[in-house]
């Protein structure tokens, strides 16, 4: 059966028309809202996380933008302290400076270490800044090392726990006391944990043991500080000492010490020190007295000693006690460390000093060309 074919008029009548109004009509009064479509929140949601997307990524933008920009830096005189890894580069090195204070700006430090060709010059450690310092002062410290960014003290060989005291409170312009500084130096047994080398040092004080060096100033340092740095250097220097001399005459490690220290005040020439040395060795073991002025003049605090002076009441009056001291009357120098581990093989057992020429001494093996060498010193 054939379908039916509907067709409609591109022309419609007018009851059509009317009959199209009436429904129109009709249909605006019902209510439709349950069948309209409802309108999706996703687009609001992806709005709104949009938004909070640019937001984060301008906020990043401008910190990114703050760092590669001047910062504000140290005042003049503060001071700040950076520890360098080793392996940083100028990237690494320049955020760090920029992040404390150092430098306003990584990029331009980036930029002028490489106008330098210095980046593999650049060395690790800690470091001591001021404020106020330029680009090229900061890279000039950071080339030549830690040291350069410190204020410094030198203890010279033969100093006493005293006079080393007092050159640090010069260094620290007071902030840390020659009396603090004394009072942590004589409290040997608050080290003996970690330098077990001073344990049973003479009256509990580290005497001997602040190995004279130049040492950097940190400004975060204490008497305390100070104090563990010259002990660790002195460990460092003596690991190359070999003391199988000293042991094999009876002497401990600390008495090599005290014998050090009377070489160091004794001796005026370097090439000396080994004789001086002798001399000390073959009256210990003849069983002599040492007499030896610079004991003495520990014991009464002078540089010059006087006959009276002789007859003081003293353990370090090596004119009325035999053996040596009973602890060091200085911070002695490798060189006379050395010296007393490995003394020159001699018969001397005198020396006087000379009073023209270079300054030095006058070796005998007897008392009467002794006497012979006091009437020409």
């Amino acid at each position: 059966m054939a379908a039916r074919k509907i067709t409609y008029s591109s022309h419609p009548n007018h009851a059509a028309r009317s009959a199209h109004a009436k429904g129109e009509r009709q249909f605006r009064t019902y209510d439709t809202s349950h069948i309209r479509p409802k309108k999706s929140k996703i687009p609001i949601l992806v709005a709104s996380s949009l938004a909070a997307v640019v937001f984060l990524l301008l906020l990043w933008g401008g910190s990114a933008l703050m760092k590669g920009c001047s910062m504000s830096t140290l005042a003049e005189g503060e001071e700040v302290e950076i520890s360098i890894s080793e392996g940083s580069g100028a990237k690494d090195i320049g955020t760090m400076l920029q992040s404390e204070g150092v430098i306003a700006n990584a990029n331009e430090f980036v930029k002028r270490v490489g106008e330098l060709g210095v980046d593999a010059d650049m060395k690790p450690g800690i470091y001591v800044f001021k404020g106020g310092m330029s680009l090229d002062q900061v890279i000039g410290v950071l080339r030549i090392g830690p040291e350069a960014s410190y204020e410094t003290f030198t203890v010279p060989e033969g100093f006493t726990v005293a006079q080393t005291a007092a050159r640090v409170e010069e260094a620290t312009k007071g902030r840390i006391s020659a009396e603090d500084f004394i009072a942590a130096a004589s409290d040997a047994r608050a080290y003996e944990a970690d330098f077990p080398f001073v344990v049973g040092a003479y009256n509990n004080s580290l005497e001997g043991f602040l190995f004279p060096k130049t040492y950097p100033i940190r400004g975060s340092a204490t008497a305390d500080s100070i104090i563990r740095t010259m002990l660790t250097q002195y460990q460092t220097e003596t690991a190359t000492l070999d003391y199988a001399f000293a042991e094999g005459h009876g002497l401990s490690r600390y008495q090599i010490l005290v014998m050090a220290s009377l070489i160091e005040r004794e001796a005026t020439l370097e090439d000396e020190r080994p004789l001086v040395a002798s001399v000390i060795h073959n009256r210990l073991t003849e069983g002599m007295l040492l007499q030896i002025d610079a004991a003495v003049a520990y014991a009464v605090g002078v540089v010059e000693i006087t006959p009276k002076d002789l007859e003081i009441d003293s353990p370090y009056n090596t004119y009325l006690n035999l053996g040596l001291p009973p602890g060091p009357i200085c911070s002695p120098g490798l060189a006379s460390l050395q010296a007393a581990t490995a003394p020159a093989a001699t018969n001397y057992f005198y020396y006087v000093a000379k009073h023209e020429g270079d300054g030095g001494h006058f070796f005998s093996e007897n008392y009467e060309q002794h006497q012979e060498y006091i009437g020409q010193g």
